[in-house]
């Protein structure tokens, strides 16, 4: 009976993972359509709590619904059955689009051709990244404290400073604003606060894995081992909080910035890969694994990036009702969830830099946020559009 019931989880999973198009929110409304409304392996009501679940602790929010779904359909073979599952799609085609891309810069006609979409596609992505930003405003930024955070830590970000620094400060003041440490009998607030507290501060306070800088053209080539690739990959998956726009923001940080490995152009591929293939858009790591790193550096990047997701639920699973109920911690999240708003911005501002010379990327970019924010087309029949526009320009 408990293989039949992870077989199942496994089956489900594996067809949302291959259908399942449009970012976070669409996933969570197809999981909720497949698990309540068809299936009723849990209550609405559970449902609600598990999507909470999976909003206060690190990593892709939808993936982790889905690995909570399995736990509490199949137990713990359900928890990897689900995840795996969901995941596995999404990764083998970004694998693939990534060696294909690789491929394409060796080959004179086909570098053209791939440069083309790709320029037409990156102010897209600029453009779903604000959709995301119009959306999720409201429930990011809810009171005028949050604001005051988001704002302060845009700054920041603005200036400099680690991505996981401003998130590491937030939190802290989050939780000591909310009090969620003042009584040692509240267990709610240590079981919650206090595993994610301190992947923020191990995280924040360790240095990060440091790699000769490149230039723009040895990007392609090997340039990171898969050790520093998982390690780099499984320290963002351990503090990312929010959708997974937001990752944007902490692979800009490390592999454009820190590491030099990267460049804005190549990065904003690799989210448009991300967009344009089903399941998590943290798949994208994948991509990027694959340009700095090889087959193994995909394989780490991969790994990486997931595996705290698995770790935080396999952690929290248990413990969901407890919680989702804690009041103090809820609140303290609310802080968290103003700076996830405020790397989006800051990843808005900083890559639309790459695009403002061109007055046809420009064009592309006010197009499409204005489809993407008042139709309701797809973000990726818009990407495709735009890669449509990349090719037609170099036509005429």
């Amino acid at each position: 009976m408990a293989t039949a019931a992870w077989v199942e989880v496994a089956r489900v999973f594996g067809r949302l993972g291959l259908t399942a198009f449009g970012g976070p929110a669409a996933h969570i409304a197809a999981m909720e359509d497949e698990c309540v409304r068809r299936r009723r392996w849990v209550t609405a009501d559970a449902f609600a709590d598990l999507v909470g679940a999976a909003n206060l602790i690190p990593g892709p929010n939808s993936t982790e619904l889905a690995i909570h779904l399995g736990y509490r359909r199949a137990g713990w073979s359900g928890l990897f059955a689900a995840g795996v599952s969901f995941i596995l799609p999404a990764v083998l085609l970004v694998w693939g689009l990534a060696a294909a891309y690789t491929m394409a810069h060796e080959s004179a006609v086909w570098r053209v051709r791939a440069a083309a979409m790709l320029a037409g596609m990156q102010p897209v992505v600029v453009a779903v990244v604000v959709q995301a930003l119009w959306r999720l405003r409201a429930s990011l930024v809810r009171t005028r404290w949050a604001a005051a955070l988001a704002v302060a830590s845009l700054a920041a970000v603005l200036g400099g400073v680690s991505e996981l620094a401003v998130l590491a400060v937030a939190l802290i003041i989050s939780v000591v604003r909310a009090g969620a440490w003042t009584e040692a009998a509240d267990d709610d607030a240590h079981l919650s606060a206090r595993p994610v507290a301190g992947l923020l501060l191990g995280a924040a306070a360790s240095p990060l894995p440091v790699a000769a800088t490149t230039t723009a053209a040895a990007a392609m080539a090997t340039a990171m081992a898969p050790w520093s690739i998982l390690l780099a990959f499984a320290k963002i998956g351990s503090v990312l909080f929010g959708s997974g726009y937001v990752l944007l923001s902490f692979l800009r940080g490390e592999f454009v910035v820190r590491q030099g490995v990267l460049t804005d152009a190549q990065l904003l591929d690799a989210i448009a890969v991300g967009q344009i293939t089903p399941g998590p858009v943290f798949s994208a790591a994948t991509f990027v694994g694959y340009l700095v790193g090889g087959p193994a550096g995909a394989l780490a990047a991969t790994v990486g990036i997931f595996l705290p997701a698995f770790v935080a639920v396999a952690l929290t699973a248990p413990f969901v009702a407890r919680l989702r109920s804690s009041h103090r911690w809820s609140s303290a999240l609310d802080g968290v969830n103003a700076v996830s708003l405020a790397l989006m911005t800051s990843v808005v501002l900083l890559m639309a830099r790459t695009i403002t010379p061109d007055p046809v990327a420009l064009a592309i970019l006010a197009l499409s946020a204005v489809v993407l924010l008042f139709t309701q087309l797809g973000s990726g029949w818009v990407l495709l559009a735009g890669a449509v526009a990349g090719v037609c320009r170099t036509m005429l």
